[in-house]
């Protein structure tokens, strides 16, 4: 069993955690913590910005914290010790800070299907976490 396990999410994409978040159940155990992440993703130019209206990113942060606390009082059993955490950016960069921050023993993440287009012109989010994390890291396919 571990004592933290990161969780990286996207709540609103069923397949980024329904193999990955009972693997991460049975690895915390009863006593071990389960931080679940989910990520804003960094539009990546100022000049897309500037067409977002006022307060963008401070709505998309509430939002994304508000799904995860209803994501954790559905889908997370009772007693499993659960912290959510929010993070805004590039995601493989965001999900090891967190990691780093919360001092987790292990990230968990799905994989994306081998076949995935978008997996094969760009990278998989999780085969970068898996390349660059300093702790282990489990991809659930």
């Amino acid at each position: 069993m571990f004592d933290k396990v990161l969780l990286a999410i996207d709540v609103t994409h069923e397949e980024s955690w329904h193999k990955a978040l009972p693997m991460a159940l049975r690895l915390v155990g009863e006593i071990g913590e389960l931080h679940l992440l989910g990520i804003v993703h960094d539009l990546g130019s100022a000049l897309l910005a500037t067409y977002l209206p006022e307060g963008f990113e401070k709505d998309a942060l509430e939002h994304m914290k508000r799904d995860l606390d209803t994501f954790v009082a559905e889908k997370i059993p009772a007693g499993v010790k659960a912290s959510v955490h929010v993070g805004h950016g590039h995601v493989p960069q965001t999900v090891i800070s967190v990691a780093d921050a919360i001092d987790a023993d292990l990230i968990v993440m799905a994989s994306h299907p081998p076949d995935d287009l978008g997996t094969m012109l760009v990278g998989s989010n999780a085969d970068k976490v898996v390349r660059h994390a300093a702790r282990p890291v489990l991809v659930v396919r």
